[in-house]
């Protein structure tokens, strides 16, 4: 199948695009990905919706601006993978699925008395209409109904990407996009992912309520501080880090409120720094056998050198970005999708024990056609 699949992710920056060629099992070939950036509107109304869902009681109605949200979503994505197929010679036609993650405005992990809540928007049937083809989407509903986590869900893909570079195990892929999910890939069909901690959702969310820009660009603000110690441990003390893995998490799952007495500078190293204990504070869960001797970081964070600084000094393992490894850093999280939406035109699971923890793997995602 040739697959054309999206991410949005929460930093709000852009819509991921990238054509792949799958049966679901085997990556046969990799097509265009690019990138259309999301307009100051359609991210004052995710944002909106987002703020909206933080608050929103459970077993209540949910609120209006998601119907505003999910249609507005739509229409950006629609517009995106117009101009996207346009601009590389693609009719739709010749598209066979599109795998249509939506924007995440809520991910709440399942808890000893209830399951977890996960709310995506998007209108996938406006995408089916608009390209006149079937779309995939809902791909976490179901894992989060039967008591899973709900996320990650690239560590298959992830796994696949790894077989096709004949990457030598044990091997490492860490996304580094608001939050930093990690996924362990042993011997044979053995992997392991989880949620890590904060990447660049708590310095992005720093920044931007400092006045001082959307995000911190070529990792300056950080270079030029120093970590907190103090505020550091504090933050590791926060009891997800004290629970095993398979676990997931909500960009605002960490408070802010721990770096407000701290300078812009000093803020943001000690956030990178968090987001680098983190990691290694979720590795120390696996036996030696079990380390990766490569860990490869994909996603927007890759292009933080504080970030990538950070991660080689706390982690026993090459930390290499994705471009080194000869993948598309930037594209790897859409390339899931189209390779989840494969998946579930063929009825393959999605979700693993040791990836969300549902009691068996699990397939997952609705289709709807035009």
């Amino acid at each position: 199948m040739r697959v054309l699949g999206f991410m949005s992710g929460t930093s709000l920056d852009a819509i991921d695009m990238a054509i792949l060629e799958t049966d679901g099992e085997v990556i046969h070939a990799f097509g265009p990905a690019g990138e259309r950036k999301l307009s100051v509107e359609i991210r004052a109304v995710i944002q909106a919706a987002t703020d909206q869902a933080r608050a929103w009681p459970r077993g209540e109605p949910e609120p209006a601006v998601f119907a505003e949200a999910a249609r507005a979503v739509a229409e950006a994505h629609l517009a995106a993978a117009r101009e996207f197929l346009a601009e590389h010679g693609f009719r739709p036609d010749q598209i066979d699925m599109v795998g249509f993650h939506g924007q995440t405005v809520l991910h709440e992990r399942p808890m000893a008395e209830r399951i977890g809540r996960t709310v995506q928007l998007g209108e996938a049937e406006i995408l089916a209409r608009g390209l006149g083809v079937p779309v995939a989407y809902a791909f976490r509903l179901d894992d989060v109904a039967a008591g899973g986590e709900g996320a990650p869900l690239a560590p298959i893909y992830h796994a696949a990407l790894a077989r096709y570079a004949r990457l030598p195990a044990p091997v490492a892929v860490l996304n580094l996009g608001g939050v930093a999910n990690i996924t362990l890939m042993g011997e044979g069909d053995l992997f392991h992912g989880f949620d890590t901690g904060p990447a660049n959702g708590m310095i992005d969310l720093l920044v931007q309520a400092r006045g001082l820009g959307r995000y911190d660009e070529g990792g300056q603000l950080a270079r030029s501080g120093q970590v907190d110690a103090a505020v550091l441990e504090g933050l590791l003390a926060h009891p997800y880090f004290a629970a095993p893995p398979p676990k997931s998490l909500d960009r605002y799952d960490f408070p802010m409120a721990s770096v407000e007495g701290l300078s812009d500078a000093d803020a943001a190293a000690t956030l990178v720094a968090f987001t680098a204990a983190a990691v290694a504070r979720g590795l120390d869960w696996f036996d030696a056998d079990q380390q990766p001797r490569t860990v490869i970081a994909a996603g927007g964070g890759r292009r933080n050198p504080a970030i990538m600084q950070a991660l080689r000094e706390a982690l026993p393992a090459q930390v290499i970005s994705a471009e080194d490894a000869g993948w598309r850093g930037d594209s790897i999280e859409a390339e899931a999708f189209a390779y989840l939406a494969a998946r579930t035109a063929h009825g393959l699971p999605i979700s693993f024990p040791g990836t969300t923890g549902v009691k068996a793997p699990m397939t997952g995602g609705k289709i709807v056609r035009p």
